[in-house]
């Protein structure tokens, strides 16, 4: 089994778990050392078991006893790091959920603005003044007083402490852990072409009896400083809308909910509806809560929650599900789930949690993080040695180190995974595709194999009662015996054997000592007789007597894709049972789908073998395992599994649980049980196997997105390093000026972020031939 396996949260039935969680809002982070930096902080911090960053969302998750762990020591655990943090409280409400991460955001982002604009204006002004000495050239009618060192000292200054202040603090953060980042990189590279510049300006004749011309490099310092502050905005800008899913999600909540008290209507607010309330929801009005319909009738739009296009008829009895819109009729619900317990709050829940965590894939990112700065200076001192010895260039030596610290930023290498993870997981929950973490996601990139269960997964899951036989009695004699054991099993297949027998009006007798036998069947004392009803083959070893003339009709119902059960009393049996469950209507594309996109489809069921073959030839599936019971479905699963070939499972039972938690990915139907989702990985949110593959498909593009990203990240410092360093220059004489390297690191991080973005827009896979 995997290492992520039961670390998710359940939908609507969380597990108890002895570790507690806290979420913590963070701010100062520049780049992934900063992530890891804080994440070494918190783990230190007593009783944390598990501290993880998340540059791109900035927030911390963290686990760990809650008896030892006291969150306002997380909280100065990440101070004393440099940074700072805000905790995110658990009973919170959707519509304050982020407010104070839009207020810290917008106000970050004012200042950041604000230094931007003033560092613009000076870097235009130094670049204009140091134009002659640039060009190497007089121009004629020039406002030489521009190229004042004097004055241009005065202009930089502001730019070097006041714009580039975040770069220092960082550094100096970083210094007191004995550790390096990009902070450290960029206030080294700025500060030396700053103080090189001091010194020419308030000792020129020094270098004139040095035989050496004063330059100064303030432009260098001022624009390098303002491009990075210019990539960081940009960067800001665009993180800030890969959380647009979340936003999104939160918003389909309505505000005010028409609750009945009293035999008074009122519209209240929506923290304020209790479990219990009847609220009335008319039509083009949104759900507001979870419920049940009291009264009345309606087509209800799911798609903002499950996914799923098609309007769904309810009705009295039927559960509704808040956020979901109400198009056509007028009904009276009770509130049955409010607040944080809502179907919507906890898929934000889900949302965000994955969102925070790491894919597999991140460790790559991390590994050369935590050797790459170090690297980085090590370089440039190098550089600088060889530049000044070999060369005897001072200047040349000076430039071609700035060049190297500033272009050697990994900001984009710690935006490269988490961006895209961001981005891929709140376009999956817009699709009705909840993923509980990132390694799932990156795990279901993997896949070879995917196994379906047969009832409510391949099959609509609502089977009906379509043929009686009976031997020695009347078929509604059978049914009536049948009816009362299996009224007291919660099986779809007893449930549609009570339906059958309330649809003929039959009273049922009272049943005693009933005893389920999972994937076998049921037995309990009826008037005094013993019934016992289930699988054909159980019934045998239990030493029925069956007469071979039976099997023909068996065999035709079952060739039909039904399924038969036998009903004995006292030990003989009394009648056969068929029971029909179709298909869902878009189980063949889906079946399709996935062995288009190459992947091996498996049918997996309890069911018998010439039943489960007919289904499956219905389905288009090829390979098809029968009787198998739920303790021999996890080990099946486990017999697939090979390190080269991953395996998903799909289904929606209670049975089904093991076997989810036993596959690389489980994958569970959403109009499932709560403990196959607890089990699984994944959540389809409608009961559509299309979206089987369309988790699948996601997971590859944010595969893909990934090392697209990482690209960008690494050539940026392996082809722009050497070059900083002067490594073309004996063959082409070509320097790369440290502002261009600024400019390009800049780039890199808004380039990685823009590219992630383009997950945003991925839309579910089509069938080959279908437009």
């Amino acid at each position: 089994m995997s290492a992520h396996k039961g670390s998710s949260a359940a939908l609507s039935a969380s597990a108890p778990s002895p570790e507690g969680t806290w979420q913590l809002a963070l701010q100062g982070m520049s780049c992934a050392s900063c992530a890891r930096s804080i994440e070494q902080a918190l783990a230190q911090v007593q009783g944390v078991s598990h501290g993880s960053v998340n540059f791109a969302s900035e927030q911390a998750t963290v686990k760990g006893d809650p008896r030892l762990v006291d969150p306002q020591a997380l909280i100065r655990a990440v101070e004393r790091a440099g940074y700072r943090a805000r905790l995110i409280q658990e009973d919170w409400q959707l519509d304050d959920l982020s407010d104070p991460e839009r207020i810290a955001q917008r106000a970050a982002e004012r200042e950041l603005k604000l230094k931007v604009a003033i560092g613009v204006g000076i870097s235009t002004v130094l670049v204009i003044g140091s134009l002659p000495m640039m060009l190497g050239m007089d121009i004629p009618g020039f406002p030489m007083w521009l190229h004042n060192p004097g004055l241009q000292l005065l202009l930089t200054a502001p730019v070097q402490f006041w714009v580039g202040k975040h770069f220092y603090r960082g550094a100096w953060a970083a210094w007191q852990r004995r550790s390096a980042d990009m902070n450290t990189l960029v206030a080294l590279g700025t500060s030396a072409a700053f103080f090189y510049s001091v010194f020419p300006t308030v000792f020129p004749d020094y270098f004139h009896r040095q035989g050496l011309h004063p330059d100064v490099y303030y432009e260098v310092s001022a624009v390098v400083t303002t491009l990075i502050l210019v990539g960081k905005w940009m960067e800001q800008r665009a993180k800030g809308q890969t959380s647009e899913a979340i936003r999104k999600l939160i918003g389909l909540q309505p505000k005010t909910a028409r609750v009945i008290r009293h035999g008074v209507e009122q519209d209240i607010p929506i923290r304020e509806v209790q479990v219990g309330d009847r609220i009335r929801v008319r039509p083009g009005e949104k759900v507001p809560v979870d419920g049940v319909i009291l009264e009345g009738s309606s087509t209800l739009d799911e798609s903002m929650v499950t996914g799923e296009s098609l309007p769904v008829l309810k009705s009295a009895g039927d559960e509704v599900i808040g956020a979901t819109l109400n198009r056509t009729g007028s009904f009276v619900m009770e509130a049955r789930r409010v607040g944080k317990d809502t179907v919507l709050a906890q898929i934000v829940r889900l949302v965000q949690e994955a969102q925070g965590s790491k894919a597999p894939i991140q460790q790559v990112a991390d590994r050369v993080t935590a050797w790459f700065v170090p690297a980085v200076i090590g370089v440039a001192v190098l550089t600088f040695v060889l530049w000044w010895v070999l060369a005897d260039n001072l200047t040349l030596a000076l430039v071609n180190t700035i060049g190297v610290l500033i272009i050697a930023c990994p900001c984009a290498l710690g935006l490269a995974t988490p961006t895209s993870i961001l981005v891929a997981t709140g376009r999956g929950a817009e699709l009705g595709i909840l993923v509980k973490s990132g390694d799932s996601l990156e795990l279901a990139h993997h896949l070879r194999t995917v196994v379906l269960d047969k009832t409510g997964t391949l099959t609509e899951g609502r089977p009906t009662v379509t043929d009686i036989w009976a031997h020695g009695s009347s078929p509604l004699a059978v049914l009536r015996l049948a009816a009362a054991v299996e009224r007291h099993s919660e099986h779809p297949l007893a449930q549609a054997v009570v339906q059958k027998a309330e649809a003929e009006k039959i009273v049922i007798p009272p049943a005693q000592h009933f005893q389920a036998r999972i994937g076998s069947g049921a037995e309990a004392w009826v008037e005094d007789q013993w019934i016992c009803i289930g699988r054909l083959s159980w019934l045998q070893e239990m030493g029925i007597p069956w007469d071979p003339s039976w099997s023909e009709r068996v065999q035709t119902w079952e060739s039909q894709g039904k399924t038969v059960i036998g009903v004995a009393q006292s030990q003989s049996l009394v009648g056969l049972l068929a029971i029909a469950d179709p298909l869902k209507p878009t189980s063949p594309e889906a079946v399709q789908q996935l062995q288009q996109m190459g992947l091996e489809v498996i049918l997996l069921t309890g069911d018998n073998p010439t039943t489960a073959q007919a289904v499956a030839r219905q389905a288009g599936i090829q390979r098809v395992i029968a009787q198998v019971r739920p303790d021999q479905k996890a080990a099946y699963i486990r017999s697939l599994r090979q390190p080269r070939r991953r395996v998903a499972m799909v289904g929606d039972g209670i049975n089904d649980a093991p076997a989810l938690a036993e596959a690389d990915v489980g994958i569970a139907i959403g109009t499932g049980t709560d403990v196959a989702m607890a089990a699984s990985d994944i959540t389809l949110m409608s009961g559509d196997l299309r979206g089987v593959a369309t988790a699948i498909q996601l997971s590859r593009a944010t595969l893909n997105n990934i090392r697209q990203n990482l690209f960008f990240a690494f050539i940026y410092n392996t082809l722009g390093i050497p070059i900083a360093a002067g490594a073309l220059y004996p063959f082409t004489g070509w320097l790369l000026n440290p502002m261009l390297a600024g400019a390009a690191m800049a780039l890199s991080s808004v380039s990685v972020v823009a590219n992630a973005l383009r997950l945003r827009h991925f839309q579910p896979p089509r069938p080959a031939g279908r437009r």
